[in-house]
């Protein structure tokens, strides 16, 4: 599967909850609806922290995957 193209990369590596999420509120900002926000981040809290933003928010957890310690998530702006 190839990955989906990002508008917009926020590299949150290192930080640990809840910086990853108000890095992200704040990043989805930065983009126009319909728009691809990649999020790198080690904390393995990210996981569950961007699904429950996700449904809290509306946009969108395209697709996801992990390297290593790295995990991607691309996320589109829905409104």
């Amino acid at each position: 599967m190839s990955e989906p193209n990002a508008d917009l990369t926020l590299d949150c590596k290192g930080m640990l909850c809840p910086l990853p999420v108000v890095k992200v509120s704040k990043a989805i900002k930065e983009i126009d609806v319909g728009q691809t926000l990649l999020l790198l981040a080690t904390d393995p809290g990210s996981e569950p922290d961007m699904a429950a933003w996700s449904k809290r928010t509306g946009n969108e957890i395209v697709n996801q995957d992990r390297e290593g310690e790295v995990f991607r998530f691309w996320i589109q702006r829905k409104k």
